[in-house]
């Protein structure tokens, strides 16, 4: 016994073929018209970094830039990241609650900075979303020619940085390796937020030689630093901070690393291990135990030829 349908039943047809999926803006790929809304602003994706500053040419200069540079190897660039991302940043600051922040307090230093995994306000997250990405540490990479930089999404030493009337910060060194991690410091990145900065505040970033300042860095609003860590990079900011208005001084900050064996292929330790191996594969693997490894290199290197 057969059954019919009393009507037909009819799809829906599509006017229009479903769009492609875009890349995501930051890719490289930019499409016009992306925007994330924090607190009613509109931050344009594709120019939350400058795209100037990711031509390959940009990237020559600024390399060539951090080279020259004295006492010690650094860049100091202006509007790198869109204005409006990090007004709402600075907005954050005063946002975060007391028991997000960590006083710290010696004879060499007066500041404070955000407590370790402390949670972030949207606009902060964001910034350093962007700065820990991949696309960007390569740009990084690129700049400063140090390679496999790695993040600390945790931020220790990083985060958010404030310094109040009387502030300084003793002329010094940053730490050689991550406490936690065991990983080499190989740079730090800054970013200042302070609009309608005067000189006359104290507080100016020193870069110092062995024996005097060199070179100063005003914290002006849309500032950013990058430091290479290394035997002679010494920094600080020795003159008290005496804002006529009693303002802060404020900056984000995150710090890069990198890992010794990092680059270098480690065998089968770099490779997934199956449970069952194909015969070829099996045979390989004990005439590689009985060469010698000089050996096995050249026959590689001419099979690949």
């Amino acid at each position: 016994m057969s059954a019919q349908l009393s009507h037909t039943i009819e799809l829906p047809v599509l006017e229009q073929p479903l769009p492609l999926q875009k890349p995501f803006p930051l890719a490289g790929l930019e499409p016009q018209g992306d925007f994330l809304c924090i607190r009613g602003v509109r931050l344009p994706l594709a120019e939350l970094v400058n795209p100037a500053f990711l031509e390959a040419e940009r990237r020559a200069d600024l390399r060539r830039q951090l080279e020259a540079a004295k006492p010690f190897e650094h860049l100091v660039v202006d509007g790198l990241f869109h204005p409006s991302l990090l007004e709402l940043v600075a907005e954050e600051f005063d946002m975060q609650t007391e028991t997000s922040w960590a006083d710290v307090t010696s004879r060499y230093e007066r500041l404070r900075r955000s407590a370790f995994n402390v949670r972030l306000g949207p606009a902060t997250q964001l910034y350093f979303d962007l700065v820990n990405s991949g696309w960007f540490g390569e740009w990084l990479s690129s700049v400063s020619g140090a390679q496999y930089l790695l993040p600390d999404p945790r931020l220790f030493g990083g985060g958010l940085h404030e310094s109040r009337t009387g502030a300084t910060f003793a002329v010094h060194r940053d730490f050689n390796r991550h406490p936690h991690l065991g990983l080499k410091n190989e740079m730090v990145f800054i970013t200042y937020l302070n609009k309608g900065w005067d000189p006359e505040w104290g507080s100016a970033l020193e870069l110092w030689d062995k024996k005097r300042c060199v070179s100063t860095v005003q914290p002006e609003f849309g500032r950013t630093i990058l430091m290479p860590h290394g035997p002679n990079s010494f920094h600080g900011h020795t003159k008290p901070l005496q804002a006529a208005d009693g303002r802060p001084r404020r900056s984000v900050a995150a710090y890069f690393y990198s890992s010794e064996p990092a680059g270098r292929q480690h065998g089968v330790e770099a490779g997934s291990v199956f449970m069952q191996k194909h015969h070829a594969d099996r045979v390989k693997a004990v005439a590689r135990m009985l060469t010698p490894p000089l050996v096995w290199g050249l026959a590689r290197r001419m099979i690949r030829r």
